[in-house]
C-alpha cells in the first residue's frame, strides 16, 4: 500500500498527453469557430438571396402587368377617367369613390419644406434672441 501512496498524482506520461490534448483543442478551436460563421454568413446570404428573387419575381409581375394593354385601359379609366373614342363618359361630381380615388392616384401629401432662404433667416433670428445659445453651450 505504501508504494500506491507515493507514487505521485500526475506522471509524466500524463502531463504529455494533457498538452498533446490541449494543443490538439487550442489547434481545432479557430477552424471550427471560422466553419460556424461561415455557415451562419452561408445562411444569412441565402435568405438574403430568396428575399431578392422574390422581389425580382414581383416586379416581373408588375412589367408584366404593365404591358398589358387591357390592364392600362382599365387603369387609365379608373385612376385618370379616361374614355375611349366615341364613347361618353360621365363623372358624379358629388361622388365620393371618386375623390377617394383622385387622391389614392395623386399619392400621399407631402409636407411643404420651406425655402432654404426662410430657414437661414430663421436661424438669424434665433440667434440674435439668444435661443441658439443654449444648444450650443449644451453640446461643449
Amino acid at each position: 500500500m505504501d508504494a500506491l501512496a507515493r507514487r505521485p498524482q500526475l506522471t509524466g506520461r500524463a502531463a504529455v498527453l494533457a498538452v498533446v490534448v490541449c494543443a490538439i483543442a487550442m489547434s481545432l478551436a479557430y477552424p471550427i469557430r471560422e466553419y460556424v460563421a461561415q455557415r451562419r454568413q452561408i445562411a444569412q446570404l441565402e435568405q438574403a438571396q430568396a428575399r431578392e428573387q422574390s422581389a425580382i419575381k414581383a416586379l416581373d409581375d408588375r412589367r408584366r402587368q404593365l404591358l398589358d394593354p387591357g390592364y392600362i385601359k382599365k387603369t387609365a379609366r379608373e385612376r385618370l377617367f379616361y374614355c375611349d373614342p366615341g364613347q361618353k363618359c360621365y363623372v358624379v361630381m358629388g361622388d365620393d369613390r371618386a375623390a377617394e380615388r383622385r387622391k389614392s392616384a395623386a399619392g400621399p401629401k407631402k409636407a411643404v419644406k420651406a425655402p432654404w432662404y426662410e430657414t437661414l433667416w430663421q436661424s438669424v433670428e434665433a440667434a440674435d434672441t439668444g435661443r441658439g445659445r443654449k444648444a450650443a453651450g449644451a453640446g461643449g
